[in-house]
């Protein structure tokens, strides 16, 4: 705590200082010399291709990546083209640009994952020099080709490459060039010489930066804000020049007194500074320049590499890595030699506390008489996250604790929740883990990134703790984990199946929102299908297994699953899979082995296929179900050869599945079809495809008499049945002469009382009263009341001496009816009653 301003150097109204991250744990001979060098931001993994120390044919660069710690990652020999760039995306895949054009993409531990190419004209004229670069959009490249034309690509994930307009003038290589994002759009700013152009799809634009020096001849670096929002320009009369990257305002210009082209120019700016700053690096020389005309240097004993970050610059050297930034204004207040801050006083009460010194008491009077001890206890949290020192954090939160006691209504979120980052971040930040995020990164970055970042690298236990301690969403957190640490162990070959299996089962248990046909699917693309058809055990849902089966051509076992589901869809899912994929014997065989299947098929191609549901009756021999489909396909046909034809064949089955009743009556159908057909050829009645009873009925209605006479006989229809369809026919074709007749010809089996109400019904109580007579006594009371006859259907009653007639006859009279009728009717009922 003695020494915390013992690195801060003042520059203008603002303190920088320079942080040691780690003692890099990497063993390189020569340091960064010769390498080529990428680093991610946000405390991201470093990649260096040292070129060969031996200049021979066989030998061949060295690809190796690093944690920020210096632990290694993944080192290989690069056999493939020459690199010009590296550069790492938002996930932390390595982007190799080759002079070729082509982009290789790996992983953080070095394995390969895709190429692309950037091209045909970048293939034939090379890549002069290239970039990669973060915007809204993902990871982009842009490159400068041999032909001196820019190339742009602003997110590989979605490859869309432009090329971009020619410049005007440019007759070599640009001095210098960078990528802006601005409006949600990537362009080119670069410099020919003192000219600056500004290049978008379409266009090439020359601006001109406010109040650049007029001693210089060429623009030779700029650096663009990690925002990308403020630009800076170094020229080679050795100024600075800062503004926004509009270029409509400057904010400061600063000599450096060194002309040399410097190595790294980058920003060093906090979000929500006020100052601006550049970090300006040649070799062993660093320099440091804001707004004011002073400048901070520093000696770098090392070849070095600088990293912008949102709030600050890291620098990257063969044994250190280091953090410039500058001061926040919590820890400026707190720390400052005299500071006189809440913060500052609240820090000193604690010491003088700790002591056991009265002074303790004097501090906090001074800080509650100008009302400020929740200020004094907000700054303390706030400069604890921007220390990297676990013992500065202590210090700082016990003092906000110890001001905290003394006030009654301070809200605790604030000290909580920066218990707990520090407590995150220090655990990334430690060298086993290489993850040096500041606390501004950690609340840019958020902490499911951060998960993200650590599943990657396979640091599972630490994920997992993180998210028990951060109470994360079991889905989103623990689970999301798990599932990431079982597609990484199906990947490890070494094990047997059985014991992966188990061991990803007894880890995962039930946790929540856990698919194994995710893992199972990873498990087959690595080529171990029995692992995946195991892990597939542990899926509950059928509608997972079942694709991933049928992807890894266990039609079967998928087959199998389905009808277990209970879910039809996917059983005709499968079986649709099956008929494209099988010849039509394999295909029929495997459903005779699955009934339930069979059956849901046979519904299918009953209404979609019925020839392949003929085929599959004869493939069982299934001569019922063939009579039946014989007997539904004669009704869709509509020639009568062809539809007889159907039926001989439905009765050729029946017989050999020894149904006699069903061959039997098919038969009787093809007689009615011929005799339709005679009908129609003889009298030009149409009655061909009707049921017998429409047949009969049309045959009488049409006075067909002796035809419906002939069907009568040779269908040898039951008499009642006929004689109802004869009375019909002839009541609805109002012949009551031909009814009159039939009534007399013998005697009718269903009785005169039909013949009545028929008559009735066609509004003919004319004709109804002339059958009346012969209706039988226990229906005479009904034909009466049927024909209106309210006094013979009293007779009938009374003499029948039934109390339930003369009961209905009573009911049909109104006030209008013959009192002594009714008279007649009341004695009668009460006689029958005493009886």
């Amino acid at each position: 705590m003695t020494f915390v301003t013992a690195n801060w150097n003042p520059l203008g109204e603002a303190f920088y200082r320079k942080v040691e991250l780690y003692e890099m744990g990497w063993n390189l001979k020569d340091g960064l010399r010769d390498c080529l060098v990428a680093a991610a931001p946000y405390g991201g993994p470093i990649a260096l291709l040292k070129e060969p120390q031996r200049r021979s044919p066989s030998a061949r660069p060295q690809l190796e990546i690093y944690s920020s710690s210096g632990a290694s990652m993944a080192s290989f020999p690069w056999k493939s083209g020459p690199v010009k760039q590296l550069g790492w995306t938002v996930s932390d895949d390595l982007l190799c640009v080759q002079e070729d054009g082509t982009v290789l993409i790996y992983d953080l531990f070095g394995g390969f994952k895709r190429h692309f190419s950037m091209g045909n004209e970048v293939l034939q004229n090379h890549v002069m020099e290239a970039k990669v670069f973060h915007s809204p959009f993902g990871t982009g490249i842009a490159i400068v080709t041999g032909a001196f034309r820019f190339s742009l690509a602003t997110n590989i994930d979605d490859l869309k490459l432009r090329r971009l307009p020619e410049i005007p003038g440019l007759q070599g290589a640009p001095s210098c060039w960078a990528v802006l994002t601005q409006d949600r759009q990537s362009k080119i700013l670069l410099a020919n010489g003192a000219d600056l152009f500004i290049l978008d799809n379409t266009s090439c634009t020359p601006v001109t930066p406010p109040g650049l020096s007029p001693l210089a001849n060429s623009i030779v670096q700029m650096a663009v804000s990690f925002s990308y929002k403020y630009l800076a320009l170094f020229t080679d009369s050795g100024h600075v020049w800062m503004g926004p990257a509009n270029l409509k305002d400057k904010l400061s210009e600063v000599e450096t007194k060194v002309r040399t082209p410097p190595k790294q120019m980058v920003w060093c700016r906090r979000p929500k500074s006020q100052q601006p700053s550049v970090v300006v690096m040649w070799d062993r020389h660093l320099l440091v320049a804001g707004e004011c005309k002073d400048t901070i240097q520093y000696h770098l004993d090392d070849e070095s590499f600088l990293v912008p970050e949102l709030d600050g610059v890291r620098i990257i050297c063969g044994t250190h890595h280091e953090l410039l930034q500058e001061v926040p204004a919590a820890c400026e207040e707190i720390f400052k030699i005299a500071s006189m801050a809440p913060g500052a006083l609240l820090l000193e009460a604690h010491k003088e506390y700790e002591k056991e010194s009265q002074k303790a008491d004097e501090y906090l009077r001074e800080i509650k008489e100008q009302s400020l001890l929740g200020e004094a206890v907000r700054q303390c949290v706030e400069a604890a996250g921007y220390e990297h020192e676990p013992e500065t954090q202590k210090t700082l939160l016990r003092a906000a604790s110890f001001g905290k006691c003394f006030l009654s209504n301070f809200p605790p979120e604030q000290f909580v929740s920066m218990c707990r980052d520090l407590r995150v971040l220090n655990a990334v930040r430690d060298y086993t883990v290489g993850i040096p995020l500041t606390h501004s990164q950690y609340k840019q970055m958020t902490v499911q990134v951060l998960i993200d970042r650590l599943v990657y690298r396979k640091l599972y236990p630490l994920a997992i703790e993180m998210c028990r301690y951060l109470k994360t969403p079991e889905y989103q957190g623990v689970s999301r984990v798990l599932k990431h640490w079982a597609c990484c162990k199906v990947q490890q070959k070494e094990e047997a199946d059985e014991v992966v299996a188990r061991a990803i089962s007894v880890k995962l248990g039930e946790a929540a929102g856990i698919s194994y046909s995710e893992i199972a699917a990873r498990a087959y693309e690595c080529g171990r299908t029995e692992l995946a058809i195991k892990l597939l055990e542990f899926e509950p849902r059928s509608g997972e297994q079942v694709p991933l089966l049928l992807k890894m051509k266990r039609s079967q076992l998928a087959l199998s699953k389905a009808i277990e589901s209970g879910d039809t869809d996917l059983v005709y899912k499968v079986v649709t899979y099956l008929k494209n994929e099988m010849n039509r014997g394999d295909f029929f065989m495997t459903l005779r082995n699955q009934p339930v299947a069979l059956s849901l098929y046979r519904q299918f191609c009953k209404y979609q296929e019925q020839d392949t549901l003929k085929d599959l009756f004869n493939q069982d021999d299934d001569h019922q179900e063939l009579g039946n489909f014989y007997v539904r396909a004669s009704y869709q046909e509509g020639k009568l050869e062809a539809r007889l034809s159907h039926l001989q064949s439905a009765v050729d089955e029946y017989n050999k599945a020894k149904n006699e009743f069903a061959a039997k009556a098919t038969e009787e159908e093809m007689r009615l079809l011929r005799f339709q057909r005679r009908v129609e050829e003889e009298k030009g009645e149409r009655v061909l495809g009707s049921s017998l009873q429409d047949t009969m009925h049309c045959l009488i209605s049409a006075g067909l008499h002796k035809q419906a006479e002939q069907l009568y006989k040779d269908f040898r229809v039951p008499d009642k049945r006929y004689w109802w369809l004869k009375l019909s026919a002839l009541a609805e074709k109002e012949d009551w002469d031909e009814l009159e007749k039939f009534a007399k010809s013998k005697k009718s089996p269903i009785g005169y009382l039909p013949f009545v109400e028929v008559c009735v019904k066609h509004h003919n109580k004319y004709e109804a009263k002339k059958y009346v007579s012969k209706v039988t006594p226990e229906q005479k009371v009904k034909a009466h009341l049927a024909v209106g006859e309210l006094e013979g259907a009293a007779e009938a009653a009374i003499e029948r001496r039934s109390e339930a007639e003369i009961s209905l006859v009573l009911s049909r009279c109104s006030p209008t009816t013959d009192r002594a009728l009714l008279d007649r009717l009341n004695r009668a009922r009460s006689v029958t009653a005493k009886k």
